[in-house]
């Protein structure tokens, strides 16, 4: 205690920290997360922390609305247009090391820096892109939660929907950071059900190798509009959004970017493999058959005769898991978002208390799309299918914004963008825009 009369010494660091964790519980959880990060050990240890924003982002592509794309693309044009799985693989691996390699150096999400660099009006137009975005693949999630589960244990998506939005914001709202991506790595694994679904099915591997690496497109509107739905549901404007957010969230470093970009690429890659099979399975089954699809749950009861029965449960399960998976994932995008435009606090460590808009965002999206896809009339087929096309041309609106920001030097230094990677990123942006455009001439013709 200080003498009577005298001033109170100033608080030490100790006392200043004590005092604003008293203000902000949130702050203490952070400094926490700095210091285990300080310690984090060299190695493959040290790539299992790094692991996350790339897995999850990818991997979460493979939700329902890309299961009904991949199956429909195979059913319909047997292994003819892998190729084009292969190039939006190509075109993940791209975007997402760029967003992540944005997010790293700057420790800003993508939505913060554009209203930072081109101001709030810019800003506005990007996040309501996402938010159209979001919402319609939200509900194409949920959309999956209800044909899988109808599937599996024939629940009509009155009960499987409510369960499925109350468990996703439950994980969020309640959880922390490293537990929230424990669970979702997780329920990551079912998408080895996949893997087996198409190596049961006994694929024309020679036929599949050939599609992968020579392009054939027939010139009609139905077939563009799979290509196009193809990239947008493997270059998801969500999955850019979030792969950034996420990667400042988990507090990776500079020097970590090696090994994050190892977690890039194996999630871009495992996206790719996973369509593939999914595309191999209803090729070498539903195609040659001339078995017409409309979703996932169609494909895997389809399956069952052609395939045998545990091809079609592989099937099944694997479409619920996705749906899980994504539903939990694609609103944190939304939320990211959403709290940079605005300014606002967000993170997974921050309790609804901390980060009121944050969470509320992200429990506000979920419940909005379950109230949609809770409405009888609502065709869940157009949502699953059409809403990828839509991610396409939404990606126009993001794409700019992204590739604008990467060639700042006064942003990302040595790591901004130039030269091969600049080519890349204006080449695969053009082909997105001539694809859009050639889906716009055939259907207004």
């Amino acid at each position: 205690m200080s003498a009577p009369g005298s001033a109170a010494p100033p608080p030490t660091g100790r006392h200043r920290r004590r005092r604003t964790v008293g203000r902000a519980p949130h702050l203490h959880a952070h400094h926490i997360r700095r210091r285990v990060l300080a310690r984090r050990p060299a190695g493959a240890v040290a790539l299992l922390a790094v692991l996350g924003p790339g897995l999850l982002a990818g991997l979460s592509d493979d939700d329902p609305a890309g299961i009904t794309t991949y199956s429909i693309l195979g059913a319909q044009y047997g292994y003819e247009l892998l190729w084009v799985l292969a190039a939006s693989t190509a075109a993940l691996v791209v975007f997402h090391e760029l967003a992540a390699r944005t997010g790293v150096v700057t420790g800003k999400g993508l939505i913060r820096l554009v209203r930072e660099r081109y101001g709030r009006a810019a800003a506005a137009f990007a996040v309501s892109a996402l938010a159209v975005a979001n919402v319609g693949t939200v509900c194409a999630e949920l959309a999956g939660v209800a044909v899988g589960a109808e599937l599996l244990f024939g629940v009509g998506r009155g009960l499987s929907v409510p369960i499925a939005a109350v468990a996703v914001v439950a994980l969020v709202t309640a959880s922390g950071f490293h537990r929230v991506e424990h669970v979702l790595l997780a329920l990551a694994s079912v998408f080895a059900a996949y893997v087996a679904a198409g190596l049961l099915a006994g694929p024309d591997w020679s036929a599949a190798a050939r599609g992968l690496v020579v392009p054939s497109l027939p010139g009609t509107r139905d077939a563009i509009l799979v290509a196009v739905a193809t990239l947008g549901t493997t270059l998801a404007p969500w999955g850019l959004a979030f792969m950034q957010s996420y990667a400042v969230d988990k507090r990776l470093r500079e020097e970590e970017l090696p090994l994050e970009r190892v977690d890039v690429v194996s999630g871009a890659v495992l996206t790719g493999v996973i369509g593939f099979f999914i595309v191999v399975a209803c090729a070498a089954t539903l195609h040659p058959a001339g078995v017409d699809i409309e979703d996932g749950a169609e494909a895997a009861r389809a399956l069952q005769p052609l395939a045998g029965p545990l091809a079609a449960t592989l099937f099944g399960l694997g479409l619920l898991g996705a749906a899980l998976l994504a539903a939990a994932v694609v609103p944190l995008s939304t939320a990211y978002s959403l709290c940079e435009a605005a300014d606002r606090p967000a993170g997974l460590d921050r309790t609804p208390r901390q980060a009121p808009l944050f969470h509320g965002a992200f429990a506000g999206t979920v419940a909005g799309a379950s109230a949609i896809v809770l409405i009888p009339a609502v065709p869940l087929v157009p949502v699953l299918f059409l809403t990828q096309a839509l991610n396409a041309v939404l990606l126009l609106a993001i794409l700019p914004f992204m590739i604008g920001i990467a060639r700042d030097p006064a942003l990302l230094g040595r790591h901004r963008m130039r030269g091969p990677g600049l080519v890349a990123a204006g080449a695969l942006l053009a082909a997105i825009a001539i694809a859009c455009i050639a889906l716009l001439v055939l259907s207004l013709a």
